[in-house]
């Protein structure tokens, strides 16, 4: 998966092998499908990069929330990574979400 040069990305932690109800879920959230799920999270990857500053931010950015908070609620550990300028930091997801809402006004 190719990362936007300015972004928000979600990995999850380990190589947990997930059963069908939680990818089936995944992908209902992402839109990535189970295949794709599995070998980002056997590779380390990203399962979801929502790319800031573009035109489609208004779809992609309530996924990754969506993401955020399920896999939250499931008590699966992830990280959450922002893409600048191709480079990655990992950042807490409080974070993530102040840089959501710092950006929302211009982008509606």
């Amino acid at each position: 998966m190719t990362t936007p040069e300015n972004a928000l990305s979600l990995t999850i932690d380990g190589t947990p092998d997930f059963g069908s109800e939680v990818l089936k879920s995944l992908y209902r959230i992402t839109g990535r499908s189970t295949v794709e799920l599995r070998r980002a999270i056997r590779d380390g990857e990203p399962i979801y990069t929502a790319g800031l500053f573009g035109n489609d931010h208004i779809q992609v950015v309530p996924r990754l929330e969506k993401t955020a908070d399920y896999l939250d609620s499931r008590g699966i550990p992830f990280s959450v990574h922002e893409w600048v300028d191709g480079e990655s930091e990992q950042i807490s997801i409080d974070v993530m979400r102040q840089i959501i809402e710092s950006a929302d006004g211009e982008f509606r």
